[in-house]
Parts: C-alpha cells; sequence; structure tokens
C-alpha cells in the first residue's frame, strides 16, 4: 500500500512566504490528518542544514518527527540561490548539495530534489552545448556523492526552469544514467511541460497527452507527485507565468483515473504518494481536502 505525505514548501514559499504557517504547526495538523509523512521543503526558516547544524539538533528533529508518527518522505533542497547554469563555477552549488546529503543522511530521508535552478530564457542567453555541459558535470559530481551516501536524487523537472522541453529531460536523462537519479514525475508539472508546453523558448514541443509524457518516461521515475492542473502557471509578483499552479484536486482537469494507475506501475523505489500544492493560494486551506483525495487514489491504485 502506498504511503502518503505532502510537500511542506506549500506553506512557507510563494503565497506564504512573509507569513509561513510554523513548522510544529504543519507537523501536528498533517498528523491529526492521518498523512504518513511529509516531504521537507528546507526554505525560509523550515528544518535544513544551516539551522540544523549539529547531530543533538537533528536527532531532536528525528524525535519530534516521530513523536507526530510521521516519516519523512524526501527532502527539497533550497538550491534556488545558488548558481548552476549561469557560471562555469558550480563549486558553491555543489558544497551546498553536499551539505543537504549530509542533512539527509541525519534525518533518514532516503531521496533528494534538485532543479535546473535558472528559468528556462537561459536558452536564450547561453548555448544549449554550454548548459547541457553545465548541467550535466555538476550533476554527475553530485549524484556519485550522494549515491555514496545511499542517497537518491530525483528531478523536478518543470516549465519554471531551463531544459523544460521532453527531449531536453531524455537527453539528461541519457547522459546521466545513474543508479540513484532519476524524474520526479509530478502530474501538474507534466501537463505543463508535456502537454501544454508552457515557457518552451523557440519552437514549441509537446505530447499528445500525459500517458505519452509517462511513456517516454517509463523506467526512469523515481519520485511521484499527485495534483490537479487546470492548463495555467502561477504568476510571479509582474505577473508573468513561472511554474504550474499545482491547484488541489477537483479544481482542474486531469483525469486522475487515466493517468494514476499508469504511474502506479512504475518501479520507483519506495512507496510514497505525495501531494504538491505549491504556490497554490490557499495550500493550507486546502491539504485536508487533498488528503481525502489522495487517500481514494491510493485505495483505487496504490
Amino acid at each position: 500500500m502506498k504511503k502518503t505525505s505532502i510537500g511542506t514548501w506549500a506553506y512557507n514559499v510563494g503565497p506564504y512566504g512573509e507569513n509561513p504557517i510554523p513548522f510544529d504547526t504543519v507537523g501536528s495538523t498533517l498528523a491529526k490528518l492521518n498523512f504518513q509523512g511529509m516531504e521537507l521543503g528546507g526554505f525560509n526558516g523550515y528544518p535544513n542544514p544551516h539551522n540544523h547544524p549539529e547531530k543533538e539538533q537533528r536527532d531532536a528533529l528525528k524525535e519530534k518527527m516521530n513523536n507526530w508518527g510521521l516519516s519523512f518522505s524526501g527532502f527539497a533542497q533550497d538550491l534556488w540561490s545558488e548558481e548552476l547554469l549561469n557560471t562555469d563555477d558550480q563549486s558553491k552549488y555543489i558544497s551546498e548539495f553536499k551539505a543537504n546529503v549530509d542533512f539527509a543522511v541525519d534525518l533518514g530521508i532516503k531521496g533528494v530534489r534538485v532543479d535546473c535552478v535558472q528559468p528556462p530564457t537561459i536558452h536564450n542567453e547561453v548555448d544549449d552545448d554550454t548548459l547541457f555541459s553545465r548541467l550535466t558535470n555538476t550533476w554527475d559530481t553530485c549524484i556519485n556523492y550522494a549515491a555514496d551516501k545511499g542517497i537518491y536524487v530525483t528531478w523536478e523537472f518543470e516549465p519554471g526552469f531551463a531544459f523544460n522541453k521532453p527531449s531536453y529531460v531524455l537527453k539528461v536523462l541519457d547522459k546521466l544514467q545513474h543508479a540513484n537519479f532519476g524524474l520526479m514525475y509530478d502530474t501538474c508539472h507534466g501537463q505543463m511541460l508535456g502537454v501544454v508546453g508552457a515557457r518552451q523558448q523557440g519552437e514549441k514541443e509537446v505530447v499528445k497527452d500525459q500517458l505519452e509524457l509517462i511513456s517516454k518516461f517509463s523506467g526512469r521515475i523515481n519520485h511521484i507527485h499527485l495534483i490537479d492542473s487546470d492548463n495555467t502557471c502561477h504568476k510571479d509578483a509582474d505577473g508573468n507565468d513561472e511554474t504550474s499552479a499545482h491547484p488541489p484536486f477537483g479544481d482542474g482537469i486531469l483525469d486522475f483515473d487515466q493517468i494514476v494507475p499508469v504511474l502506479a506501475k512504475e518501479n520507483i523505489g519506495h512507496d510514497w504518494w505525495t501531494v504538491d500544492l505549491c504556490f497554490w493560494p490557499e495550500a493550507w486551506d486546502a491539504t485536508e481536502k487533498c488528503k481525502t483525495a489522495l487517500d481514494g487514489l491510493v485505495s483505487k491504485y496504490g
């Protein structure tokens, strides 16, 4: 049976950035809603390597989770301020990545998330070969470090970051054929990147539906996020498209009875299914509704 979790970044970035839901409130509430875990987002004051630098602090966090009856389904690192594609010197990115992996090890977390950091507009500023080399050389180092620590790395592809076309994703996967590296398949990102082609630079590249996209990525998916899509992007402060909107289940157009059975066949290496409400303005209020919907999907397909 699949285990249920939800990403905590929904409560401390975007619309909640200036007034995050306190971490302890999140943990106790998720426990009351009978989630089995949380996916930790180390942003904006939530636990991360820098505010939990000592092993004693990390052990105390593990004890707190144990008291709530929750486990960590994964860790979303705060690497958004780092330089990855816009420089030839990725040493600070790599250093931060390693610190986050060590943090995950101490907490017993098995997987860490990455993205391409820079927006897709960088494809208009730097040639693709240079970008590809910067990305894959850096991630190769990071993935190997994680492997040595027993950690898997999952890439959350999405329209708001570079390499946001299906062929780009496949090219990166072909280059980085590590057993501990794969894709985070987020059903909202799958819709927006693969079917809508949001924020793609140059010629748009889309597929017929998410089933076609999943078939392209089959065998390389190692983490799953389930949430709806209304075929729109979240808007940044200037009103421009940023990344997928992540509306709650039932507020979008996705047919989960079509998508989820196919995803359920993927051997992702663990039993977690995670809700992602990133950037949804009423994420906290929508949490219980999403838990009910996720429970239904687990009952039918998990």
